[in-house]
């Protein structure tokens, strides 16, 4: 009988939570990865930005002479090919670092649990900094930028929250799940 119970005591417990956490941050890595390479090959190819959007838009059955989708225009026209090497190695690093944290997650390693908690609480001070810049009547340091999207509260509130809950529930429960 006591063979049981040593057997049962090795067995991870359930965590549904974890699988989400684990299956966001191996989304959210492998969404990244991809777009790290759209970007390399983009560099790679010489192809014009501009040109190369307004034909996604045109694909998509957009109109490309939308506020919204004029405005990313302008920004795209003003993209170098430096700034898109800085972006495509900052999305690959950011992206092994949350596939490193999923699969440190998956296989409840103890250097998985931290690697996720370092990376969701990174963010928290960003997003609140960004909150309170877009709540406040007076800029901080700068004017919220409102030009491409009128209502990005909801959304910084939302990834906040995610991030919260993340840190409050690996942190509470990493000797209950991880047990190394």
């Amino acid at each position: 009988m006591s063979d049981v119970k040593k057997k049962s005591a090795g067995k991870p417990k359930a965590a549904p939570t974890l699988y989400f956490i684990v299956l966001h941050h191996l989304g959210k890595g492998t969404l990244l990865m991809l777009t790290s390479l759209g970007i390399f090959a983009l560099n790679k190819s010489g192809h014009d930005l501009g040109g190369v959007y307004d034909e996604f838009l045109r694909f998509l059955h957009l109109d490309p002479a939308q506020r919204f989708f004029m405005n990313i225009g302008d920004w795209l026209d003003q993209v170098t090919p430096a700034n898109l090497r800085v972006a495509e190695m900052g999305t690959l690093l950011y992206g092994l670092v949350l596939i490193g944290a999923g699969i440190g997650l998956a296989f409840r390693a103890h250097w998985g649990v931290w690697l996720a908690i370092g990376e969701a609480a990174f963010f928290i001070p960003i997003e609140i900094y960004e909150l309170a810049r877009h709540l406040s009547s007076r800029p901080i340091v700068l004017p919220p930028r409102t030009e491409m999207f009128h209502h990005p509260v909801a959304g910084l509130f939302a990834v906040l929250a995610i991030n919260v809950v993340v840190v409050i529930y690996l942190s509470a429960n990493r000797q209950r799940i991880f047990k190394h």
